[in-house]
């Protein structure tokens, strides 16, 4: 191409984070994607992320049901600070072991087959906490629905890349983390009329259904186009395309451009081959995103919410506070998914970390500098046995802890919550995405369920505030981790991003100074 001819072009995209260079071949033009019929996408991606949902209701589990089982008549079940720690953070533990268990899962059985996999811990584990006659049953519940968890961690967001086009990817990239939040939701309303010493098994019911529900649509729905191919099923992976996409399209266009990118790669990724920056570098940015994901602290934050909101003796109750975050979140990741393909994701994960580290910060200040008196009722260094004492909210400053909070979530759920699943699916090259997901999905919940572990004892050992600045001095080495090393995907298919990590022409630097 001529430089004249170049130039305008070059200007016209120079404001945003550019990081594939416009030339990149075979991209799908506008008047395909806008030809395209997304109904039954949009089906198949809604039968997968009825997984999140029963996700986003597990991991929040803990948040009303602690206080019931501390306060419980029944020696066997009453839960103590170390039972009550174990309580919340071993679900992650089994997170940790599913996303292990998916680095093999997702290349044999499929990423479908996967996610309907996890049906089976999953109403396994919600069975034996709603039966559940002492805390082992209640702990090995956890640990099975965190097993399921952690499968469909690894298998939803990249079914989801791999049955969507370049125009819808970043919306339905998001919906993981929609319904995810959903499920936290419905919880924490339901947790309110039901959570109740005896009647918190109930919750565990309720869980079952979306599991369900789940199991029954995906039935019909068919595989990853992109996964049949590799495994040599060219005519299913063809009609696969063709039922996602419609059969009045041009769909084989598509699926030729597929068929030659998957061609290129062999079946696995050897050990050879990890040395390769086409299979490294991606693979680094993504479990470096998951893991700064989690040492922002948000799964703290969302399993102990109501015992935090009891500690800092907000002005309404717990239990309200803890339904009106989850709105919040909900709210902003509705955001996220509507401006994701159109203001992009690097944007949108500078502004999540900065009002994640100004939430996080306030929340710690706050903790530090307002009197005892003021701030609670209860002893600073004391959380899970606050549930036991009355909160005494004294004054309205104690609204700061509340909109801190809100404020936090909010962050995290415009950015660093989706963008996290939707990059990790993107930017993974074909041969190494089944394996690299599971190991994102591993370092992630390990480190979830090492921060969950530990919160309590620090905070018993040197109070509430210094977790929530660790936090902050975490958000904002992920501004800096965002700046250097993550790439703007908005608006190219996977073959192109492929493409890009294979030759690289451009350093992230770069690019992001552009």
């Amino acid at each position: 191409m001529e430089p004249s001819a170049r130039e305008p072009l070059v200007r016209k995209t120079s404001s945003s984070y550019r990081t594939f260079p416009e030339s990149a071949p075979r991209r799908l033009d506008k008047e395909y994607l806008q030809s395209l019929h997304n109904k039954r996408l949009y089906l198949a991606a809604f039968a997968a992320v009825l997984g999140n949902f029963s996700f986003g209701f597990a991991l929040v589990y803990p948040s009303p049901v602690i206080p019931a089982l501390e306060a419980h008549p029944s020696p066997a079940l009453r839960l103590d600070q170390h039972t009550a720690s174990w309580f919340g953070s071993v679900f992650t533990l089994g997170a940790a072991a599913g996303g292990l268990s998916t680095m093999l899962l997702n290349d044999r059985l499929g990423r479908k087959l996967s996610i309907m996999f996890s049906a089976l811990p999953s109403a396994l584990g919600y069975a034996l906490m709603a039966g559940a006659q002492g805390i082992g049953m209640l702990l090995l519940g956890r640990v099975l629905t965190g097993f399921a968890g952690g499968i469909t961690s690894a298998s939803i967001p990249v079914y989801i890349s791999e049955i969507s086009h370049p125009g819808v990817r970043g919306m339905l990239g998001a919906c993981p983390q929609i319904m995810a939040v959903l499920g936290s939701l419905i919880l924490y309303a339901l947790g309110k009329y039901l959570g109740l010493v005896l009647e918190w098994r109930w919750l565990a019911v309720a869980g079952e259904v979306p599991v369900l529900v789940m199991i029954v649509l995906l039935c019909f729905m068919p595989n990853s186009p992109r996964f049949l191919l590799s495994q040599g099923k060219e005519d299913e992976a063809l009609g696969s395309l063709c039922w996602l996409r419609g059969k009045d399209t041009d769909y084989t266009r598509e699926y030729e451009q597929i068929k030659d990118s998957v061609r290129k790669q062999s079946q696995r990724v050897s050990c050879a081959e990890i040395k390769d920056p086409f299979i490294y570098k991606p693979i680094l940015i993504a479990v470096g995103m998951r893991f700064l994901q989690q040492l922002s602290g948000v799964t703290c934050v969302l399993v102990y919410l109501q015992s935090i909101f009891k500690k800092t003796s907000v002005i309404l109750e717990p239990e309200y506070d803890a339904a009106l975050v989850g709105l919040v979140r909900l709210f902003s990741v509705a955001i996220a998914a509507v401006s994701m393909d159109k203001a992009g994701r690097k944007i949108l994960l500078f502004v999540s970390a900065g009002v994640m580290l100004a939430s996080n910060l306030t929340m710690g200040l706050y903790i530090h500098f307002v009197p005892v008196s003021q701030n609670s009722t209860i002893a600073n260094r004391t959380l899970v046995s606050s549930a036991n004492l009355p909160a005494e909210p004294t004054n309205y400053i104690t609204l700061i802890p509340l909109l801190a909070t809100m404020f936090f979530i909010m962050g995290y759920a415009m950015g660093w919550g989706p963008i996290t699943w939707l990059l990790m699916s993107e930017i993974l090259p074909l041969k190494a995405r089944g394996v690299a997901s599971g190991l994102c999905v591993v370092v992630s919940w390990l480190t979830a369920f090492t921060l969950t572990q530990f919160f309590l004892r620090v905070v018993e050992a040197f109070g509430l505030e210094v977790p929530f600045l660790f936090f902050a001095v975490i958000c904002a080495g992920n501004i800096l981790f965002t700046g250097c090393c993550v790439p703007e995907t908005k608006g190219r298919s996977l073959e192109q991003i492929e493409a890009f990590f294979r030759t690289g022409r451009r350093s992230f630097m770069r690019s992001f100074r552009r």
